[in-house]
């Protein structure tokens, strides 16, 4: 079985390139052109989604650099502690919904600081399965189609994030 997936592995990917290209020349597209127009609107969106990606990348530095997120995770630590929440991820549900490489980085914290083994690694690397980056989401996919009115878009993704995190804590409590 190792072997059939290896195999499947290795070649999907040639695989979808050359019948992409082969019923493009079935069907008599240009190729080159068509790809090139993609590319254009590929930069177009780039450059779009910018001073979103900009905005996101301040958010972050300054909660990071005033302190902000210490200082919650003091505050709730005690009552966090009641319901087997180790405070060293608190700072992962707080950067979570904001970014997904600040959230890779709180991570490879706690793993690096504590192990593997220990539970707030297992918990927070589940956190981070069950989650999503709601802010970026919003600011690149929302931003390169040109939609600035949110409405219930940042509700729903925070309520969604809120939710995997207290499915997360729920599941690694029962598992561990």
């Amino acid at each position: 079985m190792n072997g059939v997936m290896d195999f499947i592995s290795l070649w999907a990917l040639p695989f979808i390139i050359l019948l992409i290209l082969t019923t493009g020349l079935f069907k008599r597209v240009p190729l080159y052109e068509t790809f090139t127009d993609g590319a254009k609107d590929g930069f177009k969106v780039a450059v779009n989604i910018i001073p979103y990606l900009v905005a996101i990348i301040v958010a972050i530095s300054m909660f990071r650099a005033s302190g902000i997120i210490e200082s919650i995770e003091n505050l709730f630590a005690p009552v966090l502690s009641h319901f087997n929440i180790p405070a060293d991820t608190i700072p992962l549900m707080i950067v979570r919904s904001l970014s997904g490489s600040a959230a890779l980085g709180v991570f490879s914290d706690i793993a690096n600081n504590l192990g593997p083994d220990d539970y707030a690694t297992k918990l927070s690397a589940v956190m981070v399965g069950s989650s999503e980056t709601t802010f970026y989401v919003l600011a690149v996919y929302f931003g390169a189609i040109g939609i600035s009115k949110l409405r219930y878009a940042l509700l729903v993704g925070l309520l969604a994030d809120f939710i995997g995190i207290v499915c997360a804590i729920a599941v690694c409590n029962w598992m561990f």
